[in-house]
């Protein structure tokens, strides 16, 4: 995991916070198809997953999910420390696991054991806990057994799998080994394999999916913040070790996700029962009379090689039709070109939608002038400062994200959430270094990653509609 920073799947993040699920085990095919494959984002708060807690309040959801979204972003400010809780720094995250609110469902091995595993656009190496374990955190489901699988294999130092890994190590026998180190002090060692992986395609035409030969890392100590509901990460950066490049031949850079608003974190309702979608492949395309494109900005690496974070160029915000140029106090000062061009980075693992310093308080003070409605400070969420009695009807002034080439209009339940009966907080907020575009301003849009032409689409839609 390296830093970037945040959707696809919080991508393959709700994508936020981002983490999909495979679900059937019927005989796997290895033919994927002209058109590529489909597969079920399952958030974890949904009553579908199955670590879904009927007991847990809207409230406690909603403290959750924005507390990892100010944790998440803080390992974003914090992208540029160097870990030291490991002997061989490999590498450096800025990245929690637990802030991933889409699980993907997966089946490792042959024959193929379920798992879950967090949907992450901002990570590189797919990973999960693998027996036998120095040290493992707890997880609900089983831990993967290698010796259990007919199709595992270890790769070699010498290999070209595993120069493709960040900075691996070698051990004694010469198999290639990973270290991955997060922001908080968590982390995941152990082998580089490969594996087979299945996944449920939702696609009629299409039934499981069974990809041959993924590279990834086979857990063997891991701690840290990690959550009991998942077992790992997928990595949906755009690296050559990250999930979606290894499918590169069957999906040509092309992926596309549609995130159904939580009805905890939204202004909308939705069935209970909905899921969101990924889908991977030639058919993955936005397009249409309505389809805003954006250029998708790659980035320098910076001194610890970390690239891997898909920046958009936000040129302003407009607030009631008033437009708020974008500017930060660290861009203005700025004299490299590239750090001006790639301003925000488009997360599906995060909430929240966090704006810097210098220009949040421009834009909280031109939405409050804007708002003809009652203050509310709204404990425990004194970390959302705009906030507003809903007794009765309050207007929402139209928010719109000027991208290059693409205004982007945010409906309410884009940017207001409703935290108590009568509460409804504004969800963007001020944030550090690091601005991001979260999972709550994306919801109710398909959005297309186009890594072969650095293209980023977006497409007003009812997602519980989408295919």
């Amino acid at each position: 995991m390296n830093s970037k920073v945040f959707f696809l799947l919080s991508i393959l993040a709700f994508l936020a916070f981002s983490q999909l699920a495979l679900v059937s085990c019927r005989k796997a095919k290895t033919n994927h198809g002209l058109d590529g494959f489909t597969i079920d984002l399952i958030h974890r708060d949904s009553p579908l997953s199955p670590y879904y807690n009927p007991s847990i309040t809207s409230s406690q959801r909603l403290r959750d999910a924005f507390q990892r979204s100010f944790s998440r972003a803080s390992f974003f400010t914090k992208a540029s420390i160097h870990p030291t809780t490991l002997v061989n720094h490999t590498i450096q995250s800025d990245i929690i696991p637990e802030s991933g609110d889409y699980l993907m469902k997966i089946f490792i091995g042959m024959p193929p054991m379920k798992t879950y595993a967090s949907l992450d656009t901002g990570s590189e190496l797919t990973w999960v806990q693998c027996k036998p374990c120095t040290h493992c955190y707890k997880q609900i489901l089983p831990l993967f057994d290698p010796q259990k699988s007919s199709t595992y294999k270890i790769i070699g130092c010498q290999s070209k799998e595993c120069k493709l890994v960040n900075k691996p190590t070698c051990d004694k026998k010469n198999v290639c080994e990973y270290e991955v180190q997060y922001g908080d002090g968590s982390y995941s060692t152990g082998d580089v394999a490969s594996e087979t992986f299945t996944f449920d395609s939702t696609s009629k035409k299409v039934d499981n999916i069974s990809i041959p030969h993924v590279i990834f890392g086979c857990g063997h100590n891991n701690d840290g913040t990690f959550s009991n509901r998942t077992a790992g990460i997928v990595g949906l950066a755009d690296t050559k070790i990250s999930f979606i490049n290894q499918l590169d031949k069957q999906i040509k850079g092309k992926f596309t996700y549609c995130l159904v608003p939580n009805g905890d974190l939204s202004l909308s309702y939705h069935p209970p029962n909905t899921t969101s979608k990924i889908n991977f492949g030639p058919k993955a395309v936005v397009s249409g009379p309505n389809v805003l494109t954006t250029p998708i900005i790659r980035k320098k690496p910076d001194k610890f090689g970390n690239d891997m974070f898909y920046f958009l160029n936000l040129e302003s915000v407009s607030v009631g039709g008033k437009k708020l140029e974008f500017k930060s106090s660290q861009l203005m000062n700025s004299s490299d070109a590239d750090e001006v061009l790639g301003n925000i980075i488009i997360d599906s693992g995060t909430t929240l939608t966090f704006l810097p310093e210098y220009f949040y308080d421009k834009f909280e003070s031109s939405l409050v002038e804007t708002i003809k409605g009652k203050r509310r400070k709204s404990p425990p969420y004194n970390d959302l400062p705009i906030c507003y009695e809903t007794k009765s009807v309050v207007e929402f002034p139209k928010i719109v994200f000027h991208f290059t080439d693409a205004d982007i209009e945010m409906l309410p339940m884009n940017t207001f959430s409703k935290v108590d009966e009568d509460v409804t907080c504004l969800t963007i907020v001020k944030g550090g270094r690091y601005s991001i575009y979260g999972n709550l301003a994306q919801m109710n849009f398909l959005i297309g990653y186009d890594l072969v032409n650095h293209k980023l689409s977006f497409l007003p839609t009812d997602c519980t509609k989408h295919e």
